[in-house]
């Protein structure tokens, strides 16, 4: 018997003074409550209670043990709400971490915005310095991470919240240069500008994939935004994030490259712990960035041009 439930079982009886009202309360059985007392005064070696037909009363040292019980049991309910309150409350702190080409996106604006909105919650966001080992943010102490590739952990949690389009585009000034490509055989040829943590291009064209090594890369960068800068100033070709091109493409300082492909949509995942103390926030926050999303789409406010 576990040594907690035979003390509530015990406090029970003595507060109800009646077994039958002690199981009700307790919702179980009558005989349940009398094997836990049982259980209990044969583990401490005394009597607890003085029982006769019409009633049940507590010996002197079960009016020691009761007094104990209660101190005891009080002091654990308490703490226990108070673990409640603080899992569901929603406010202090929350840490999150992604890697750097994620966090220079937009998500930090819906991040920024989250924190504005819910002043009660004190933001860590730390962008870059993650493991290869999606579970290791936990150990480092952040509550969520966000990347770009499926998880198979069955300790965490992942959530979608949000799908980010991708580009293959170029400054016009490049193309006018030499040419747009016409099949994607042909980037081979042109002056290509590549994330280091992406060198595989993925293209589609009617149902068939493409998966392009890309091999003149004449300027490479862990960070999108620099690419978006060298393509824009017409150093080569890029396959950028719309969220970090959007501008760009409707002010026509870059088009798209290769109409006829499609480049399928990355989705953004959030990776989390199912339990501890701060279920509540975890939650308020990626609804938040997931409706943050959905009402600020990155689609250009003119349509795309193409080279």
């Amino acid at each position: 018997m576990d040594r907690l439930t035979g003390m509530r079982s015990f406090v029970g009886v003595a507060q109800a003074k009646s077994f039958s009202h002690a199981a009700r309360s307790l919702g179980i059985s009558r005989s349940l409550v009398s094997r836990h007392i049982a259980d209990l005064e044969s583990q401490l070696g005394v009597r607890l209670f003085n029982r006769t037909a019409r009633a049940v009363s507590l010996t002197e040292p079960g009016q020691h043990y009761f007094e104990f019980c209660e101190r005891v049991l009080a002091e654990i309910d308490a703490e226990e709400a108070a673990l409640q309150g603080l899992r569901d409350k929603v406010e202090g702190q929350l840490s999150i971490i992604c890697p750097k080409w994620i966090g220079h996106l937009d998500l930090g604006e819906a991040i920024a915005s989250f924190a504005v909105d819910h002043p009660k919650i004190h933001v860590r966001f730390e962008v870059g310095g993650m493991s290869d080992r999606n579970y290791d943010f936990l150990g480092d102490g952040y509550d969520i991470a966000f990347h770009t590739r499926e998880l198979r952990d069955s300790s965490l949690l992942i959530k979608k919240v949000a799908s980010l389009e991708f580009l293959l585009c170029a400054a016009p000034d490049y193309l006018e240069q030499v040419g747009p490509p016409e099949e994607a055989s042909d980037l081979a040829e042109h002056d290509c500008l590549v994330n280091t943590n992406d060198p595989v291009w993925h293209l589609s064209q009617d149902g068939r994939k493409h998966n392009i090594k890309v091999l003149n890369a004449v300027y490479s960068s862990n960070s999108y935004l620099t690419l978006q800068k060298a393509a824009v100033r017409g150093r080569g070709i890029g396959l950028l994030p719309m969220r970090t091109v959007c501008d760009d493409v409707a002010e026509r300082r870059l088009v798209r490259v290769l109409p006829a492909y499609e480049v399928p949509n990355r989705s953004l995942y959030a990776i989390y712990s199912p339990g501890g103390q701060r279920v509540q926030k975890v939650k308020v926050f990626l609804d938040y960035i997931s409706e943050w999303f959905l009402k600020n789409p990155m689609t250009p406010s003119r349509p795309l041009k193409t080279a």
